[in-house]
């Protein structure tokens, strides 16, 4: 891998890790059209650190308050624990579970097959359809205030789904957020909120794998996790601004596009497949 590649890899990255349009596709898609070697699983799954880290830079203060909130209801005072912080940190835990085990139980068909560009352009169209059907029977009269424990689960184990390239970690979660009645803007809170445990768990099982033969190096790997950062603020302030005001089928539209040519260039034999 080349620096320049590195570089457009961040960007990519930190663009569309919270765009509900599959950070992972992207990542696959990209090296096809310009025939560049697959990064692979290890480098997509370590530079999402990045954009980790920008969810953190951007929610710091929401995240302090729940850390300070799930301690001390936990261990220190039981009044707590009715509180939306206390609450947030359980239920982050909570949905977390289900993409963590099923990370660990098919991480091998993860990093192989699950990378194949035909799963991935059925994939993009049909959460693309299912997102569609979210924001138009969804109610999204639920604020933050009113998460529950059911909530939690449901939007964990949609999580789950975001395994597979293609299906996108936040359109996932807002997805099944849309379905559960909660308004857009608490769906994209508690969905990027939520990916901060499950990404730092999969960057750092991933980590191990950096440098080894045909997998890019710490130090190029380095620049496209700077860069993820960098765009990924910039698209989290974006995105929250335009989800309070405007529906999610712009981005509904996009995957069915862009799914759409996937599976043309594939047809052709434009691009391969693996």
């Amino acid at each position: 891998m080349s620096l320049f590649q590195a570089i457009v890899y961040g960007i990519v990255q930190g663009l569309t890790e919270f765009l509900p349009v599959s950070s992972t596709a992207h990542l696959r898609i990209v090296p096809a059209l310009f025939n560049w070697p697959d990064p692979g699983a290890p480098f997509t799954a370590v530079i999402q650190l990045g954009t980790t880290i920008a969810v953190v830079g951007y929610f710091w203060r929401e995240l302090l308050h729940i850390a300070m909130a799930w301690f001390r209801g936990t261990f220190v005072d039981r009044s707590v624990r009715s509180s939306l912080e206390c609450r947030m940190g359980w239920y982050l835990i909570l949905a977390t579970i289900p993409v963590s085990v099923f990370g660990l139980v098919f991480r091998n068909q993860i990093e192989t097959g699950a990378r194949n560009l035909w799963l991935i352009a059925v994939t993009l169209i049909v959460l693309a359809l299912i997102m569609g059907l979210a924001e138009k029977v969804g109610t999204k009269r639920r604020d933050e205030e009113q998460l529950n424990t059911t909530d939690a689960i449901w939007v964990g184990s949609a999580q789950a789904l975001a395994l597979i390239p293609g299906a996108s970690r936040s359109g996932t979660t807002i997805t099944a957020g849309l379905f559960r009645g909660l308004d857009r803007p608490t769906a994209a809170r508690f969905s990027f909120l939520l990916s901060i445990p499950a990404v730092v768990l999969s960057a750092l099982f991933e980590a191990r794998k950096i440098g080894d033969k045909g997998s890019p190096g710490v130090g190029l790997t380095g620049v496209a996790t700077l860069i993820a950062f960098i765009v990924g603020l910039a698209s989290i302030a974006w995105l929250m601004k335009y989800i309070a005001k405007h529906s999610v089928y712009i981005f509904v539209y996009y995957r069915v596009a862009l799914g759409l040519l996937l599976i043309g260039l594939l047809s052709a034999g434009v691009i391969s497949a693996t």
